[in-house]
């Protein structure tokens, strides 16, 4: 950054003094607090996380220097919950992401599958079969999501980011409402529980051990689906 682009050292002191404002609001609201989800609390929350990014900013432009605290960022937080105190009825919203990782595996595990299907020889779908695409419709309407996720080394695929959202209706969906947009429309506000996973909470973690939604037996199932090839398809043929 240039000189002239530099925050001044009056603008970082007023940056300074707006973060000792926000934490005394911040203390103030929660001294004030109505229950666990007091909006006030939260919205003196993100004030305090705002200024202290701003100071954050102008403290390294003008001296290369950085805060010893993190706020967490407010964009992804979610707000107080105000959904019913019973719900009568719930959703839970789930995208897990894989990377494609052995082409080759998938399609054969695919195409085994199809060969199953059919006693007389190849189906309809064995074009399907010979593709990355059609491979995966053909796996994901054989297998459950939680089976797949629970086997993916089995057919190829590496695990993402995954995210699972737990929210409160009122009561249960008509059967077909919500199909042709199944994740319209979602009310932060009635989310009741998230839980996380990502590999960008081990790279910060490393070996603390904090919780970060993740089984704490995932590598144990991790080691034990680390099986070579043939073993994996004679494994799903048996099972089958």
């Amino acid at each position: 950054m240039s000189d002239a682009a530099q925050p001044t050292a009056a603008e970082v002191r007023a940056a300074a003094e707006a973060v000792k404002t926000a934490l005394d609001r911040h203390l103030a609201a929660v001294e004030r607090r109505s229950g666990e989800d007091d909006p006030a609390v939260y919205e003196a929350f993100n004030q305090l996380a705002a200024a202290a990014e701003v100071y954050d900013e102008l403290l390294y432009d003008r001296y290369d220097e950085v805060t010893p605290f993190e706020i967490p960022g407010t964009e992804d937080s979610l707000p107080p919950y105000a959904g019913p105190e019973e719900p009568n009825a719930i959703s839970v919203l789930i995208r897990r992401d894989y990377a494609v990782a052995e082409p080759q595996r998938l399609l054969a595990q695919a195409q085994r599958v199809e060969a199953a299907e059919y006693d007389d020889g190849p189906g309809a779908d064995q074009d399907a079969a010979g593709t990355i695409h059609g491979a995966l419709g053909i796996l994901f309407g054989e297998f459950e999501p939680d089976e797949i996720a629970s086997r993916h080394k089995e057919f190829g695929l590496e695990e993402g980011d995954s995210t699972l959202w737990v929210t409160a209706a009122d009561e249960q969906a008509e059967p077909g409402e919500w199909l042709e947009a199944p994740f319209e429309g979602v009310d932060p506000q009635r989310v009741v529980c998230r839980f996380d996973v990502s590999a960008v909470f081990d790279d910060e973690d490393g070996d603390d051990g904090e919780d970060t939604g993740r089984s704490e037996d995932g590598d144990e199932l991790d080691d034990d689906l680390d099986l070579d090839e043939d073993e994996d398809l004679e494994s799903l043929d048996a099972e089958r």
